[in-house]
């Protein structure tokens, strides 16, 4: 047992270590057929002893981040990143239309899987492009207005339960349609929510599908640290679920979002150009992350007083958020 405690130690440490595979949508890198895991596969006692020391570590680092917040140089560059709060609808319009571009030009449509295979959709893709492009405002909803269509096009064609995958195209479409409105301010709580609850969603895939991983692993070399193979996508899950998790409680968001820029980056090197046309829309996402942080976002933590009682809330909010996810994947997806 304390062999096992060890290990789980181990892990949780080595969560910094791991590279971008672990961001990795692998129905895009691999032909074979998903498998469902036997229930009773996925719940083994490494998974659940990560998941209660992850739990535990996460209430713990509420208590250090006052601490971190009130240093001199994050002060510096909190009040540096504010004042491109200006500039972050443009940002999100253009880098839009960018990602958008980039997808139609490799015959793609939202992601990699989905190919961009008949005329009207092209021509509503293009459309889409041309509106995000044009600086007024009508033209910017209107753009998110086609995109919606997309997104509705794609999803009858592939199940509402696959395109959870890729929810953040929602937030993204109603921050646009929110832009210079009196709903305005919550268009970013919405990107957040969106993006965090997606990356939430395809973590559990790695744990219910796992030979999808393996098969990744093993004809891309990816290495495991020493870890088993099924040890190691255990991890990989846990690292996603748990940034998506803190995206969308407010928890360190300017750090995890140039944390995941750079393991980003790191992916395109080890997956070329799928991984730059799949992941573009997320890395215009993640500029925007750093640049807002949380100056609109009251953590649902904050509802709590005492440093106990805060701890208590997001160690036992993890394991209930943990257990509904698998619930649900496993069951509909």
């Amino acid at each position: 047992m304390q062999k096992r405690w060890l290990a789980v130690i181990t892990a949780v440490i080595a969560c910094a270590a791991i590279p971008g595979t672990a961001f990795a949508h692998v129905k895009w890198f691999t032909e074979v057929q998903p498998q469902k895991e036997a229930f009773e596969d996925i719940l083994t006692p490494f998974f659940m002893l990560l998941a209660v020391a992850i739990a535990v570590l996460l209430a713990a680092l509420t208590q250090v981040l006052p601490a971190l917040s009130s240093m001199p140089i994050s002060r510096r560059i909190d009040h540096s990143l504010d004042k491109l709060h200006p500039y972050t609808g443009i940002i999100l319009k253009y880098g839009t239309a960018a990602s958008l571009m980039i997808q139609a030009f490799s015959s793609t449509l939202l992601a990699p899987e989905f190919e961009l295979n008949t005329t009207f959709t092209t021509v509503l893709l293009w459309v889409t492009i041309v509106l995000l492009l044009i600086p007024h405002r009508y033209a910017t909803k209107a753009g998110a207005a086609v995109l919606l269509v997309l997104f509705i096009e794609v999803t009858l064609k592939a199940g509402i339960f696959h395109m959870l995958d890729y929810g953040f195209y929602l937030a993204i479409i109603g921050v646009l349609l929110l832009e210079k409105t009196r709903e305005s301010r919550l268009g970013f709580p919405l990107l957040y929510l969106g993006t965090g609850l997606s990356l939430c969603w395809v973590a559990v895939e790695k744990w219910v599908y796992p030979s999808m991983a393996e098969d990744i692993i093993a004809s891309h070399g990816v290495p495991t640290f020493g870890f088993p193979a099924a040890d190691f996508i255990v991890m990989a899950g846990f690292i996603e679920f748990v940034v998506g998790y803190l995206l969308v409680v407010g928890i360190l968001n300017r750090l995890l979002a140039f944390v995941l820029t750079l393991i980003f980056i790191s992916t395109t090197m080890l997956f070329g150009i799928t991984e730059f046309v799949g992941h573009f829309m997320i890395h215009i996402i993640l500029i925007l992350f750093i640049i807002e942080g949380v100056s609109f976002y009251k953590p649902p933590v904050s509802i709590h007083k005492t440093r106990i009682d805060q701890m208590v809330f997001v160690t036992l909010n993890f394991i209930f958020v943990l257990a509904t996810f698998i619930v649900i994947y496993y069951r509909f997806a």
